[in-house]
Order: C-alpha cells, then sequence, then structure tokens
C-alpha cells in the first residue's frame, strides 16, 4: 500500500502534528507501506523508513507555504498514485488545503484530520472554505485528534461527520525508572510552546499563587517560545528562583524529567490534544489540565489525573494528599492510554475506508 501524508511542518519543527505525522509515517511503514510525507517545511527531516518531499521556498520567518503548491502537489500525486492521502490540518493551513483539493482533484481517497481547536473565527473560516471548495460535499473524510476538537469542527460544519484519530504513543519509551530526587519538594512540570495561545504566563501566575499554599514546591517550564521573554521578566520580578526554564529539550531529556515528576500541568484552555500531557500520564504522573479540552480523552478526574478550570486547587490538592497522588501515578504506571499506536492506525485505516467508499460513490454518480 502506498500512502501521503500532506503537512504544512514537519521534524526538526517540533509541535503536535510534526511528531504525530512523523510517528503515523514511521508506525506504517514498519507495517509494510510505502509512505510519502510532503510538507511545505524547507529544513524537514529525512528520517530512515519513508520518503519526504519538500515543496517548500524561501520566505520570511521561513514560513511553510507556496504559492504554486497545487502544481507541485498534483504532479506528485500523479507519479506517486497513492491509495489514500491523509491531509494534516492546523488552524490555519494553506498547504494543507492545497493538498485536500489536488487529493480530490486527483479522484484519490481523501482523510482530513484537524490538530487544532477551532475558535469561531477560524470555524467561520472553514465555513467559507466549505462553500468555495464543497468539501462536506464530496467525498472528503474527516478527522480531528480529540472529541473536544470534532465538537468544535462540527458546529462549524453541521452535518460533517467527523471521527476522532488521536495522537499516539509507544507507552515503553516513556515508562523507566524514576529518578534520585534533589530534595523533598513537590516538582511540577510542564512542556509546550512558550506562545500566548498555550498560557504559559498564566501557568507561572498559578505555579506563584499555589506555592504561597503549599510551601515547598519548585517547577520546570520546559519550550521555547515568543513568550520566554516574559516569562524570565516575570521569575525575576516576583523571585521565583525555584522555578526553572530550560528551553527546548529532546525527547528523552523530557521523558528523565518526567522520571523525576511528581505532578504535570498543562493550563492551555483550547487544548486539542496535549501530547506532552500524554507522555507525562504514560511516564506515570499525575496531570492536571482543564476539562473540556482534548486531553480530557486519556485523563480522567480522579483517576489519571484531576480537570478543573481551578488549577491552584487542583495543584494544592494533589499536594497535600500524598496517598491519592501516589495511587494515580500508580494507575498511569501501570495502564496504557487509549491512543497507543495500533489503536491509532486502527482509527486511521477505518477513515481511510470510508474514504474509499466515498469516492466510489462519487465516482459512481460521474
Amino acid at each position: 500500500m502506498s500512502i501521503i501524508h500532506v503537512t504544512d511542518c514537519f521534524l526538526p519543527r517540533l509541535g503536535g502534528i510534526e511528531v504525530q505525522v512523523a510517528g503515523l509515517a514511521d508506525a506504517q511503514s514498519r507495517a509494510g507501506a510505502r509512505v510519502h510525507v510532503v510538507t511545505a517545511t524547507r529544513d524537514a527531516e529525512q528520517p530512515p523508513g519513508y520518503t519526504v518531499h519538500r515543496v517548500a521556498m524561501r520566505l520570511p520567518g521561513n514560513l511553510p507555504v507556496h504559492p504554486r503548491a497545487g502544481s507541485h502537489l498534483d504532479r506528485l500525486l500523479a507519479d506517486v498514485r497513492p491509495e489514500v492521502v491523509y491531509v494534516h490540518v492546523g488552524a490555519v493551513s494553506p498547504f494543507a488545503w492545497s493538498g485536500i483539493s489536488s487529493a480530490l482533484r486527483s479522484g484519490l481517497p481523501t482523510v482530513a484530520v484537524v490538530h487544532s481547536m477551532w475558535d469561531p473565527l477560524v470555524q467561520r473560516i472553514y465555513r467559507r472554505l466549505d462553500r468555495w471548495e464543497g468539501w462536506c460535499r464530496g467525498p472528503l473524510v474527516w478527522g480531528a485528534v480529540s472529541t473536544a476538537a470534532a465538537e468544535r469542527m462540527r458546529a462549524a460544519l453541521p452535518g460533517a461527520e467527523v471521527s476522532v484519530v488521536p495522537n499516539g504513543i509507544t507507552p515503553v519509551l516513556w515508562r523507566g525508572v524514576a529518578e534520585q530526587r534533589p530534595d523533598d519538594a513537590l516538582h511540577v512540570v510542564s512542556v509546550g510552546r512558550l506562545a500566548s495561545r498555550k498560557q504559559p504566563m498564566h501557568l507561572l501566575s498559578v505555579l506563584r499563587e499555589a506555592r504561597e499554599q503549599i510551601g515547598d514546591l519548585r517547577a520546570t517550564v520546559v519550550g521555547a517560545g515568543p513568550q520566554m521573554p516574559a516569562m524570565r521578566r516575570y521569575l525575576r520580578r516576583h523571585g521565583m528562583d525555584w522555578v526553572t526554564l530550560p528551553g527546548r529539550l529532546d525527547r528523552e531529556a523530557i521523558r528523565r524529567l518526567l522520571s523525576g515528576a511528581d505532578v504535570f500541568v498543562n493550563p492551555t484552555v483550547a487544548e486539542a490534544f496535549g501530547l506532552a500531557a500524554l507522555e507525562a500520564r504514560t511516564a506515570g504522573v499525575p496531570v492536571i489540565a482543564r476539562p473540556g479540552t482534548g486531553v480530557a480523552d486519556f485523563v480522567r478526574d480522579g483517576v489519571e489525573g484531576l480537570l478543573s478550570d481551578d488549577l491552584v486547587g487542583a495543584l494544592v490538592r494533589l499536594a497535600g494528599d500524598h496517598e491519592e497522588r501516589r495511587r494515580i501515578a500508580a494507575h498511569n504506571r501501570d495502564t496504557d492510554p487509549p491512543c497507543t499506536w495500533p489503536r491509532v492506525l486502527e482509527a486511521l485505516r477505518a477513515c481511510r475506508d470510508r474514504a474509499v467508499h466515498a469516492e466510489e460513490a462519487a465516482g459512481r454518480r460521474c
């Protein structure tokens, strides 16, 4: 079987889409498929096991767009002639949109997987695109990485059937021996891009208020992004030398960090999935996150962590209840999350089958 994944961004850029597409391509190639990844990222990596095609040009800020993406994609699809095209869509994804158009124009079974939470503005954009392109009237099959993201899509595209295709993980890679602790302080960890939509400044205020109540707390906030200078100023202004900002870490360093963590916090209100939270949950760390986000697909309140809009209260609760924290940690270490790679591939195959049937039905109508 020949498969194509179309994505605006790819490794070495780090984000939910980039990591997920790389994981999917690797898992599918190991299963025997001939896998191609097509991206607008200029410096995209070429991992072993599958082929990466760069449809890119030099633009300010290395923006992953191409003004003639459609013609390049048409030629590539004609050369490879895949059995299915998976297109990975964020909030605003011009290259992915071109991938959808090219695949449908080429008469290929097409699945669009959305990796973001559509806010009202983005919902309006997709309603307009659907009116222009007729996506919901055609053979395109929709997927989303979480139940919460799928609900936002259905609100924007009434009548659209949206399947959940979660991000995947290999549990054994995230479970190791706990690191020796330097002290007895509650160690809180958060990992994510330091951009305003991820709410890292709010996280710092949560940590500050929680420490006033808990006392013995230290935190490590991993990631890079435009909010880093403001975060450093905030820490200096409030004397928060107990918070460490190590910047971007590779996955092995994150695994080691999680092995010595007591609690993981995801502060984001509109989190489409939360891959870092999934990694923490799989590593055995209790997770605190917002209800109604993608994290709720693999973290149940009181089971794998706490789901609450009162992040300070949730931190104080776990800090004070050692038994609950140990119980959650043991459960997380001993049970697999519902999004291991075999389950993800099964969900993706179901979308592929729907796309094949939809394309065959469209062909018969023609």
